[in-house]
């Protein structure tokens, strides 16, 4: 057990507490996605509450910019035929009509259309010649800063434009990229799609760093509840932290492999130049990944303070129950001493027996209490808080 229990009752709860907890952090924070027995490969599999697809492009090169919003996906064939960048934005994966019509116009594998469809799905990198799909999870703070919600984002990476699907249409972490696009700073508008695709993927690493500076301050504070009053709800803040590090820890792994992968891809649509880049975001996830290997590490040694501040609060009780039985012990046998029926007892028939007994009793306890406080019995040895 993590902290003794007080009763019966207590002790169930806690044992139902531990165990589901535990069966809770053997699974992941999401479950992945995989296809229903016997579906023919290839088909759309759209999720009942799926947004409504809307498709947001945005064309450039080093001298111009256009950005329509909310456009057919027939419109975007004239810009594939400029010499240009195009950036397709696909905002919501619930309009099946509109996946497939995009499907056709860029000439997506239709395996390829299934896996940024279907969510979620582990990150990776799949070739198929004439594009690279790049599967990622975007994270953010939920609204009350208590963990992280995930997002899906697929890149499908041509020789001129770039198509991302994203789940919903709320705010991403590429509003920075847009602003460069938009205002021409850096290199982007001189470069192609490969390059933006790292400026995408760059955004959407560096959105882990704020969830992980999240689950320091949510680990120092449970730290401070442990060392001043450890509870119940303690440790369940515990568990749902090292579970939810356990999680972030399953997206940043093959996160890491993605970058590793396009590093080093043969395809021909990331160039060289580029890959220099993707080092940047490979040493990024690396980061992170240590980051969150030390949060759970810390996490793992605040069950074992947890655990030494609950049994040095039980060590205080039964210090001061030893305290208190010792007191009256001698006042006890005293009491049973004369509480014997015998007559011939010279102390019951003197005048002041009486008094003498009780003031004698009086003494010992007193003299208990003395030494007991001389010795530091009655003051707190709090030593988690000295640390």
């Amino acid at each position: 057990m993590i902290y003794p229990p007080q009763n019966p009752t207590e002790l169930k709860e806690l044992i139902e507490l531990e165990e589901k907890l535990e069966d809770e952090e053997e699974e992941d924070y999401f479950d992945y996605y995989y296809d229903d027995p016997g579906s023919e490969p290839g088909t759309l599999s759209i999720e009942p509450d799926a947004k409504p697809s809307k498709i947001i492009l945005i064309d450039y090169d080093a001298n111009h910019a256009v950005r329509k919003i909310n456009i057919p996906p027939s419109a975007c064939i004239s810009y594939l035929e400029k010499d240009t960048v195009s950036w397709i934005d696909i905002q919501g994966l619930g309009s099946e009509t509109v996946l497939k019509q995009v499907g056709e116009i860029f000439n997506l594998h239709p395996l390829l259309l299934e896996e940024v469809v279907n969510v979620p799905q582990r990150p990776k990198v799949d070739d198929y010649k004439e594009h690279l799909l790049i599967i990622c999870q975007m994270i953010r703070p939920t609204p009350d800063e208590d963990g992280f919600e995930t997002e899906q984002v697929g890149f499908v990476l041509g020789k001129k434009y770039l198509l991302t699907f994203q789940e919903d249409q709320i705010t991403d972490c590429f509003d920075i990229v847009r602003d460069r696009i938009r205002t021409n700073q850096g290199k982007v508008r001189q470069a192609g799609p490969d390059y933006l695709t790292y400026l995408l993927l760059d955004a959407l690493i560096d959105g882990y760093f704020p969830v992980a500076e999240d689950y320091e301050e949510r680990i120092e504070s449970i730290e401070d509840s442990i060392i001043r009053n450890p509870t119940r709800e303690t440790m369940e803040e515990l568990y749902n932290v090292r579970r939810e590090l356990l999680a972030l820890r399953r997206l940043i792994w093959p996160l890491r492999n993605v970058i590793n992968l396009l590093m080093r891809d043969h395809s021909g649509l990331v160039s060289s130049e580029v890959q220099i880049y993707l080092r940047d975001c490979y040493d990024h996830v690396i980061q992170l990944w240590e980051i969150i290997e030390a949060y759970r590490e810390l996490a793992s040694s605040l069950m074992e303070l947890y655990e030494s501040a609950m049994g040095n609060r039980m060590n205080e009780v039964m210090k001061f129950l030893t305290v208190i039985s010792t007191i009256f012990n001698p006042l006890t046998f005293i009491a049973g001493l004369y509480g014997m029926n015998f007559k011939h007892m010279p102390e019951l028939e003197s005048q002041w027996g009486y008094y003498i007994c009780l003031a004698i009793m009086a003494a010992i306890a007193a003299g208990l209490i003395y030494f007991f406080w001389r010795q530091g019995w009655f003051s707190p040895t709090d030593t988690l808080s000295k640390r």
